[in-house]
């Protein structure tokens, strides 16, 4: 039998356990660590293909379409098999579920670098995002385990939910100082090693959470999910190569809209349903997972439409694009500080409005002087590339409470997979209406205003 003893201490809770199965020593601190290395990777990967892509499409002869793919594949398998890998770490146990994505994750990224055609690469990438998806859902039911205290826990996800970003900001950052010096192909270094040493440390640092009941997998609702989720998102996608109305664009998206109509009718019928019905009925969980999806949408906005503006309309190469994004990250981190004090001061409410508000404004900002090459970068960039991370930050620390402060030990798997869910679909349903509006500009003004209107809402009903 495993026992465990928590200690809280100034800095939180630390759970320890003794026994077969229990926690090495190690504490709650070095599991976080090892766990938030592993979630900031997970985004890194999805982001490090931005700022090369041009490279990997002249390499491969690869046409638009090609591309995007390409550029798309992580993020379809990642959100696509989210719901099941939530499912499969609450059912297996979160350690071993998140072993067995390490796997997948780690040698998919070992394979990459070496692909010899676009067709080997493109399948590495799907299989990373098969391999994240089983891991992202399972980090967030280990981190439960590590924080079984209410408070701790939710100074943990405040901290957590900043995570995500700072790996996209990593991604973008990294990928372009390593496409200058070297082969894209190196890129693939950070995950491989992330990874292996993720799997070397998981048995000393993680607990051996215990499997859940082992009920019925809902094997067609994870088959409609993940089909339609994976079509819906190819057909958005594809809008930046084809009209809106083309059979490209509408035939995936179509289909894709009625397999997940399909599965949410499924999900009232089943005994045991992949996504119960109930689980999306509560109020403040519903606007965190909004808050995450409009954040990392409105963030994956700006990396893509600034890189094409630096670098096509002002010349830039791909070095100093990645580095006018580095006050970018450095308000990140300095924002992610003062986001557990505040959450734990203010609630997780208005934590998130106020993130969503400042990093609207930030949004405004770089809109109005954006499209204005003759401004300096610390006059015209610099004052929104520092004001819309602070802000994202706190919506990501708030927003993640929200969405998981209610949820059941039992169902932290689940929660951890909607959750991650709302952050891959986000940028890719918010980012493709985004573009439909046309220019650099106009994105982001749309942008500014829906995080306005979010921030009023969380206000209005976060209590």
């Amino acid at each position: 039998m495993t026992t465990h003893a928590d200690t809280t201490t100034g800095s939180g809770t630390t759970t320890t356990a003794t026994g077969p199965g229990g926690t090495p020593p190690g504490g709650a601190r070095r599991g976080f660590v090892l766990l938030g290395a592993v979630q900031m990777t997970l985004i890194f990967t999805l982001a490090s293909l931005a700022v090369p892509l041009p490279r990997i499409a002249a390499e491969f002869g690869l046409v638009r379409g090609e591309s995007i793919l390409l550029s798309a594949a992580y993020g379809l398998t990642f959100a696509g098999l989210l719901l099941l890998g939530g499912r499969l770490a609450d059912r297996y146990g979160g350690r071993r579920a998140l072993t067995a994505g390490l796997l997948l994750f780690g040698t998919a990224s070992a394979l990459a670098p070496l692909a010899p055609d676009y067709a080997a690469l493109l399948g590495a990438r799907f299989a990373q995002g098969a391999g994240a998806a089983l891991v992202a859902p399972a980090a967030m039911g280990l981190l439960r385990a590590l924080y079984p205290e209410p408070a701790a826990y939710g100074r943990a996800m405040g901290t957590w939910g900043g995570l995500s970003v700072l790996g996209a900001t990593a991604g973008n950052l990294l990928s372009g100082a390593i496409t200058a010096a070297s082969s894209w192909r190196v890129s693939f270094a950070v995950p491989v090693a992330v990874a292996a040493g993720a799997l070397f440390l998981a048995p000393r640092l993680l607990p051996a959470t215990p499997p859940g009941a082992r009920r019925a997998l809902d094997l067609p609702g994870a088959l409609l999910a993940t089909a339609g989720i994976v079509l819906a998102s190819t057909g958005l996608v594809l809008t930046d190569a084809h009209p809106w109305g083309s059979a490209p664009v509408l035939v995936p998206l179509l289909t894709g809209l009625v397999l997940l109509a399909g599965f949410a009718r499924a999900q009232r019928r089943t005994a045991d349903p992949l996504l119960p019905p109930d689980f999306l009925r509560d109020r403040r969980r519903l606007l965190g997972l909004a808050a995450i999806a409009l954040t990392a949408a409105g963030t994956a906005t700006v990396f893509v439409l600034l890189s094409l503006a630096l670098q096509q309309d002002r010349g830039w190469s791909a070095l100093r694009t990645s580095g006018a994004f580095v006050p970018f990250a450095a308000a990140l981190l300095a924002a992610g500080r003062l986001a557990g004090p505040l959450l734990g001061r203010y609630g997780p409410g208005r934590v998130a409005a106020a993130g969503l508000a400042a990093a609207g404004a930030g949004l405004a900002l770089l809109a109005a002087t954006g499209g204005e090459p003759a401004l300096p970068y610390a006059l015209g960039l610099l004052p929104g590339l520092l004001l819309l991370p602070a802000g994202a930050a706190l919506s990501f620390a708030g927003a993640a409470v929200l969405a998981t402060e209610r949820v059941p030990a039992a169902r932290a798997g689940l929660a951890g997979g909607v959750l991650n869910t709302a952050m891959e679909l986000g940028p890719t349903v918010v980012f493709a209406a985004l573009l439909t509006l046309g220019g650099s500009t106009a994105p982001l003004a749309a942008a500014a205003a829906l995080f306005a209107a979010l921030a009023f809402l969380t206000v209005r009903l976060a209590k």
